[in-house]
Parts: C-alpha cells; sequence; structure tokens
C-alpha cells in the first residue's frame, strides 16, 4: 500500500504547476516554465522519499498549455533528459504516480472539437509519463464524462471513444466513479465492455451509488486492475463549511481509520485528496504503522 497526495508540496516552497498567460506564450518563457516545473518536481519527489510517501498525482500543468496549439516548442525533446531522471528516482524509490487532467476531458461529449481536444491533451499526459519511462502502472485518471439526457448512448459513445484512443493513451487510461453521473456500477458497465480499470473515489460514492457497502464496491472494483498494478482508491471527507463535494481542509483520521479498516487487507494504493496535502498523508502514514496496517516507517510500502 502506499499512501499519496495531488500535485503540491506545501512545504517546500515552489509550485510544480507554474504556468502563464496564453497571450504571453513564447519559446524562453515555455522553456524557463517547464523547468522551474520540473525542479519542482524532482524537489517534492525528494520530499516524499525522505518521509516515506510514495505515491504522488503529477499536476496537468507541469507542462502548461501541452495540447494546446499554441504548443510549438518541442518540450518532448528539450526536456528529454530531465523527465528521464525524474522517472528513474521515481522507480529508484519504489514510488508510483498517476495525472489527473482536467474536468474539461470529456470522450463521450456530443460534440467532435471537445472529444479532439480531449484526446489532444490525454496524449500529452501520456506523453509525459513515457519520457519518464514509466509503466503503465503510472496512469491517467478521468471522470467517465456527461450523459446528455441518455446515459446508454452516453456509454456506447465513451466505449467507441475509447477503443479508438492511440495505444500510449489506451495503456494508462482509468476511470473513476463521480457524484453526479457515473456511479460504480455503470462503469463496471465500460470496464465489462472495454477492460479498462476502475479507480474508486470512496467521496464521491457516498452521493450516488446502487446500494453497495463500501466492503462490497472494494471487492468488485479492485478485480478491474487484473494485470494493470495495484488497485488505485481516492478518499477524502466533506469540507464542513463549504458546498457539498468540496474537499476537506485536514484529513479526519477517525474517518480514516474507520475506512481503512473496512479495507482490510486489499491491497489498494490510496489518494489523499485532501487540502492540505502532505501533511495528511503523514498523518495517514502514522495512523496505519501505529495500527499494524503497515511496517515501520522506512518500509512504508508493504502491507502486514
Amino acid at each position: 500500500m502506499k499512501i499519496g497526495y495531488p500535485c503540491s508540496n506545501l512545504s517546500i516552497g515552489c509550485s510544480t504547476a507554474r504556468t502563464f498567460r496564453l497571450a504571453s506564450t513564447s519559446p524562453e518563457r515555455v522553456a524557463a516554465t517547464i523547468h522551474a516545473n520540473l525542479d519542482c518536481l524532482q524537489m517534492a519527489l525528494e520530499w516524499n522519499a525522505a518521509h516515506d510517501i510514495r505515491f504522488l498525482r503529477i499536476s496537468s500543468s507541469t507542462i502548461p498549455f501541452a495540447s494546446h496549439p499554441v504548443m510549438t516548442f518541442a518540450w518532448q525533446r528539450e526536456f528529454s533528459g530531465q523527465l528521464a531522471e525524474i522517472g528513474a528516482f521515481i522507480r529508484a524509490h519504489g514510488m508510483r504516480v498517476n495525472t489527473h487532467p482536467g474536468q474539461f476531458v470529456l470522450l463521450n461529449s456530443p460534440g467532435n472539437d471537445v472529444v479532439a481536444n480531449s484526446v489532444a491533451e490525454l496524449v500529452s499526459h501520456a506523453e509525459l509519463l513515457d519520457l519518464m519511462g514509466l509503466d503503465h502502472t503510472a496512469t491517467i485518471q478521468i471522470h467517465t464524462g456527461g450523459v446528455d439526457g441518455d446515459k446508454p448512448a452516453a456509454i456506447d459513445a465513451f466505449c467507441q471513444r475509447y477503443i479508438e484512443l492511440p495505444e500510449i493513451v489506451r495503456r494508462r487510461l482509468v476511470i473513476e466513479n463521480d457524484e453526479r453521473s457515473y456511479a460504480l456500477a455503470d462503469n463496471l458497465v465500460i470496464h465489462e465492455r472495454t477492460g479498462i480499470p476502475l479507480l474508486f473515489d470512496v467521496f464521491h460514492h457516498g452521493p450516488l451509488n446502487e446500494g453497495e457497502s463500501l466492503p462490497e464496491s472494494f471487492d468488485r472494483f479492485t478485480p478491474t486492475w487484473d494485470g494493470h498494478g495495484t488497485p488505485m482508491l481516492d478518499y477524502s471527507t466533506q469540507h464542513p463549511d463549504r458546498q457539498p463535494g468540496a474537499h476537506a481542509q485536514a484529513i479526519d483520521l477517525e474517518d480514516f481509520r474507520a475506512v481503512a479498516e473496512l479495507i482490510d487487507d486489499r491491497d489498494v494504493d490510496i489518494m489523499l485528496e485532501i487540502k492540505d496535502k502532505e501533511h495528511s498523508a503523514i498523518a495517514a502514514l502514522s495512523l496505519l504503522v501505529r495500527s499494524g496496517r503497515l511496517s515501520a516507517p522506512d518500509d512504508s510500502t508493504h502491507v502486514r
């Protein structure tokens, strides 16, 4: 089991998601921004390794405007060496990474332009992970998409578009349940038709489900990862002072403990979608070690 957090490390004093206004794009600005983002990513990974955090979601803005027509700079060639070094560090420290493009990625959209832009965005993420030399367990995570008044037709569209994706995307793509349109049961239909692995979001499952308990859900989603690595699970709780669906500022350790007990001996990697990032990851790791779920900190990637 690996515990992780998304995108930004709040302790290191830099951002992996520096960007700039589209109107001010230039080869020099693009190169300088990517270089700074990758330097910060390396710093975050080194910090994580020192604190036994082995899972990280890489920001979609690491390569700003990577899929936009304005990007004529050959970032893949320019930064291939630095990306290879980052990938080597990830592998050497037994880490896992993934990416999560924004909700504008809609493979089942009725708009051809939206689909084309979505595919371009997914290809840019796949290229980033490929240049790091990471295997298919470094995934690209998306929501299934819209419904447009006809969920069966939307599912048909998703399955067809998935089949048509470039192989470099298909080998990494996973879908997660959401709180509005696609429950775990809906995504299972897609898995049965495509074989795509299903990432399970505990927080989203609460408002949208078909009555499955968490243990039942764990038993249903984990087999979809056969041959794709350790199953991945997103965890958060509701922020008490914000609109429904807003992620908590800090981990609720009692709730996390209860979910960990329901996970039982299933092997999953857990992404904590919580605002204070690495601070909650450290708290979660400490709890799991104290409870005997994980071994000592210098070997915390192994389940007892």
